[in-house]
């Protein structure tokens, strides 16, 4: 597009104006129209989804690349954000070259330029009619203009209310800001019909012999060769490229909202330590596969709002559950709504209703796709492995399931003991299945504490000699301080030398880096050896 609008002879009086300036807001302008056929893509869960089951027998790198929709979604905002400024740019620059061109002093062929159309039967090329006129009022009351500003307006807050910062602390901010994307999608499609942009017509360049007229333009209208110039804006082409992907989410909202209406009922509520909040549910219908996510949207608290969480149930219990842990507003005004914050907790028919939209796939489903994988998360993150370690209990509970995983390394980091409490007794369960079969080679888990008190380590150390865990009451003792991945990779490499490892980790971006990296630096360059396989839990 770029070297079009600088080579095409059709804009070449344009170009005398404008200059490059032309060429990189029209290059620009069609970037953008690409990206925002691609922005409401990745955000598609239902139809991520889709594509994940079509693709259950394909290779895992497909797999995986479907788990990262949320930061594919969040480059192409990047680069709709930097093609918008440079659209904006240039066109700060033609605007005050549309300006000058229609002053004395430019002279010669821009001069010309400018004139055509000042008799009511000419087509102006120039949209900026007077030099003495107020410039930044006359484009910014065009249709061009306002729309322009108003999409420009909501990319700004969609952009600056997407940091990370913003959506862990005013996550409702986040929410209710993303939602102007239906305000930035309408005035992208209407923003092109101002037509500012304007080239020669195919019928004045059949007439107006452009090689020679150039030259000769104190002749134009006098020789039969050189009439005046006609020109024109192309017609807007961004509804072209949006309208499947609106058509997509159209579709796509219309589910969400078909189960938002489905009942659920609410069976149990569990208060755990930390200020966790355990949520059982039935819907009828519902179907999970371990390590999916749920949205949740309690009418109580807000009728818009919908938030992501894991499901730390496993399909073959009767009901599903999640766990939420009560840090910001929202969180904070569910966890009351159901009463965990008085000493008695409210009956079934009390509690508030709940709408669900899901469950949605993500990276942790593929854990039954090795042999061997590792399974790491820090706080709360733990919540998505809660469901895949129960799957597994109930899957060595039938002998008539046979599994293709056949080794897990669980690693759990955490701040404070209080955090182990209500997780503690999955893996004591586990534990002792594991030892019932004779199986404890298949589940090796590793639980770091990184930070603890005086008093807890005066404790930890009169009681340090036990047969169980001062902390957990587990057979394995509980890791003071951080673990040394280095060491911790190099040993599942040498114990499993020929393996394909999918390493599964959910938790702070920090951590999520160091993973990603030693995943790289202990797979093998020989496709024979030990690959590591990191998969990211994002939603």
């Amino acid at each position: 597009t770029f070297l079009w609008y600088e080579k095409a002879e059709s804009y070449l009086y344009t170009r005398i104006i404008l200059g490059s300036a032309l060429a990189w807001a029209r290059a620009s302008a069609i970037c953008l129209n690409f990206n925002c056929m691609l922005i409401l893509l990745p955000v598609s869960r239902n139809f991520i989804s889709f594509l994940r089951r079509t693709s259950s027998c394909c290779r895992g790198n497909l797999r995986r690349v479907l788990d990262k929709n949320i930061t594919f979604h969040r480059l192409v905002g990047y680069m709709i954000a930097l093609h918008v400024a440079i659209h904006i740019i240039a066109h700060l620059m033609n605007i005050e070259r549309y300006h000058i061109s229609q002053s004395s002093t430019a002279g010669g062929l821009c001069n010309v330029l400018s004139s055509i159309g000042n008799n009511s039967n000419d087509s102006y090329l120039n949209p900026i009619r007077d030099y003495n006129t107020n410039t930044t009022k006359d484009i910014f009351f065009t249709l061009a203009g306002i729309t322009g500003f108003i999409i420009t307006l909501t990319l700004v807050l969609i952009v600056t209310s997407s940091t990370e910062n913003m959506r862990r602390s005013f996550y409702e901010v986040f929410w209710y800001t993303h939602n102007l994307s239906i305000i930035f999608f309408l005035g992208i499609v209407i923003h092109g019909a101002g037509q500012v942009v304007r080239g020669q017509t195919k019928q004045s360049m059949l007439l107006h012999n452009i090689t020679y007229c150039k030259d000769h333009y104190n002749e134009w209208g006098e020789i039969t060769q050189c009439p005046l110039p006609e020109f024109s804006g192309n017609k807007p082409v961004t509804w072209k490229w949006v309208v499947c992907p609106l058509a997509l989410y159209t579709c796509e909202f219309i589910i969400r909202f078909w189960r938002s209406k489905q009942n659920v009922v609410i069976t149990k509520v569990v208060r755990h330590s930390s200020g966790v909040l355990e949520i059982q549910m039935k819907k009828r219908g519902f179907k999970m596969e371990p390590g999916q996510y749920i949205f949740l949207q309690c009418p109580t608290v807000s009728q818009f709002e919908w938030h992501p969480f894991t499901l730390t149930s496993s399909p073959e219990e009767e009901h599903f559950s999640v766990h939420v842990r009560a840090v910001g507003d929202w969180t904070e005004d569910l966890y009351k709504a159901c009463g965990a914050d008085k000493k008695v907790l409210l009956e079934p028919w009390q509690l508030p209703r709940l709408a669900v939209d899901g469950p949605y796939g993500s990276a942790t489903t593929n854990v039954f796709q090795y042999e061997v994988s590792v399974c790491i998360a820090a706080g709360i993150g733990v919540t998505p492995f809660a469901a895949v370690l129960k799957s597994i209990w109930y899957k060595y509970c039938n002998p008539n399931i046979q599994m293709k995983l056949q080794k897990v390394y669980f690693y759990w980091i955490c701040r404070d003991t209080h955090a182990f409490e209500w997780f503690a007794d999955l893996l004591v369960s586990l534990e002792e299945q594991m030892a019932k079969q004779g199986k404890t080679f298949f589940l090796s888990y590793h639980l770091y504490l990184t930070g603890w008190d005086d008093n807890q380590a005066s404790h930890i150390a009169v009681h340090h000699d036990g047969n169980l865990d001062v902390i957990t009451g587990l057979r394995h003792k509980t890791i003071f301080g951080r673990p040394n991945w280095h060491k911790e990779f190099r040993h599942i490499a040498n114990h499993h030398p020929s393996h394909s490892i999918g390493v599964f980790f959910c938790g702070p971006k920090s951590l999520s880096k160091i993973l990603n990296k030693m995943c790289n630096l202990h797979s093998s360059s020989d496709p024979r050896g030990v690959h590591f396989h990191y998969n990211k839990e994002s939603f």
